[in-house]
């Protein structure tokens, strides 16, 4: 009885590891940036702070406000440069982590780190694409900031933010096929009343980033350009408020 407890122990290990080395070569086959992306943002000029990318406009031109962005699952934080390039050329710096095994579930906490190390800006936002949306809302039902930005997200049926009273800008696209409006829509009741709520015409899931085409999305009738500039301007107006 003994020799087979220890060969079912022996078995289930086995099990384990094999399980953790499928996942981990999983979660690092991830989306990078598109070559139409490598086009237009000089990617190796990006700072990199703590293994982020940071997006800082000159002393001078800083408006005091930060954005903290968690990626989407398995999407290198690089895809998101474009969008963080039209932020920080209207004084917005933006700061995309690096995450744990590309999850940001398994570092929702990351933002306190650079909320401390940057003490120049005034007014915090922490936003994510996708679970890094999921995220992002976890962090914020738990720390102070001024403002949570979701793109193509929404909290997880633990994240009550009903009660919150910083500002709540939620970006979803017509033809997301991953995060629906069905999606959207349930949200709503986990999320503050004054919450705003802007859906982008001809948009996809994969477009609030520029990675390229993403399994089980819907095909967009807009160029990737044309979303992200679409996303910029509803950021910059939802900030200026």
């Amino acid at each position: 009885m003994k020799k087979l407890f220890m060969r079912g122990l022996l078995v289930m290990a086995v099990v384990s590891v094999i399980a953790a080395i499928a996942f981990y070569s999983w979660a690092m086959a991830t989306y990078g940036p598109s070559e139409e992306l490598q086009q237009l943002v000089q990617l190796d000029e990006v700072a990199v702070v703590d293994d982020a990318l940071v997006f800082e406009p000159g002393e001078a031109a800083r408006n005091g406000i930060g954005v903290v962005l968690y990626p989407g699952a398995k999407v290198e934080g690089a895809a998101y440069s474009y969008y963080a390039q039209q932020l920080m050329n209207e004084g917005v710096t933006v700061i995309i982590p690096a995450m744990r095994l590309n999850f940001a579930l398994f570092s929702p906490n990351v933002a306190a780190d650079y909320v401390e190390q940057f003490a120049h800006i005034d007014r915090w936002v922490v936003g994510g694409h996708s679970l890094g949306g999921v995220a992002a809302a976890m962090y914020a039902a738990e720390h102070e900031v001024d403002g949570l930005l979701l793109l193509a997200s929404y909290p997880s049926d633990g994240t009550n933010l009903r009660e919150a009273t910083f500002p709540v800008l939620s970006l979803s696209a017509e033809y997301d096929g991953l995060t629906t409006r069905a999606d959207i829509d349930a949200s709503k009741e986990r999320l503050p009343k004054h919450a705003m709520f802007v859906e982008i015409a001809g948009g996809n899931h994969a477009q609030f980033g520029m990675y390229g085409a993403q399994k089980g999305d819907g095909a967009a009738t807009i160029s990737a350009v044309e979303q992200q500039e679409a996303i910029v301007t509803c950021t910059l107006e939802w900030l200026a408020q």
